[in-house]
């Protein structure tokens, strides 16, 4: 056609192009109803979209569900307090029954032999025992004299000494000793059981028309060095002791019970 400009023809091509691009994105909101009140568009995505701005029509309501609640979050943290002191102990809750006993376990690994131990003290028993005797008669004019024997009957380890009279204390423990004398008519009969210094037994006879055996016993504890001897005795009268050459009259006994280290 003549006098007819191609561009602008062109120019309204798009712009026809547009609008029906524009007029596709409505769609009536109820399809099924096609008047002009309920009319509805859709866009290029297939997207309802209802004319908000038509008279009568309420606007799109955004909010959340009707049956749905809004549950406020609480941060604990900024409610947690100080951490409070201990409190004090409980009384104790009864002990329960006993369960059953378990099963026995394995052996164990068997240990490594040991060495060989020092040697041990032999078995020690301890003994001492003296007896003896004296065949003279004996005049005392002293005030004390010792009783000296001359016979020696039993004499182990020769704990008495002879020549002093005396029983020496080698072992600690108890100990029993026996005196035996025979008085002299009309005489007096006077000695002492000696511990050391000091008198631990009298045996006693008043002076008398015939002679008499008199016997003393007693049991000492003895400590290490400690000595055991008879003494003399002289008081108002003559102190005599009776024997003879034949016979011995006069014995002094003694003997270990029990030594001090068997406890």
């Amino acid at each position: 056609m003549p006098g007819v400009c191609v561009s602008c023809v062109y120019g309204v091509g798009v712009v026809l192009v547009l609008w029906a691009g524009q007029v596709e994105v409505y769609r009536a909101r109820y399809p099924d109803d096609d008047t002009e009140e309920h009319r509805g568009y859709r866009d290029s995505r297939g997207a309802e979209c209802r004319r908000c701005c038509d008279p009568g029509e309420e606007p799109p309501h955004h909010g959340p569900p009707q049956n749905l609640r809004v549950v406020p979050q609480i941060n604990i943290t900024i409610l947690k307090g100080e951490k409070g002191d201990s409190g004090e102990r409980g009384p104790f809750g009864k002990a329960g029954k006993a369960g059953h006993s378990g099963p026995p376990g394995a052996p164990g690994l068997k240990g490594v032999k040991g060495g060989v131990g020092p040697q041990g003290e032999a078995c020690k028993s301890y003994y001492a025992a003296f007896s003896v005797g004296r065949k003279k008669a004996l005049h005392s004019n002293e005030y004390y004299q010792t009783l000296v024997f001359d016979t020696e009957l039993v004499n182990l380890y020769n704990h008495f000494n002879m020549f002093t009279g005396k029983f020496f204390c080698y072992i600690p423990g108890v100990y029993y000793f026996n005196l035996n004398i025979h008085t002299w008519n009309q005489k007096e009969t006077y000695l002492h059981v000696m511990r050391n210094e000091q008198e631990m037994a009298i045996l006693y006879a008043q002076p008398s028309d015939r002679s008499i055996m008199q016997s003393q016993s007693i049991m000492l504890e003895l400590n290490r060095d400690d000595q055991v001897w008879v003494r003399l005795f002289k008081g108002e009268r003559e102190n005599a002791v009776f024997s003879d050459d034949f016979d011995t009259y006069i014995t002094f006994n003694g003997h270990l019970i029990k030594a001090q280290s068997e406890g």
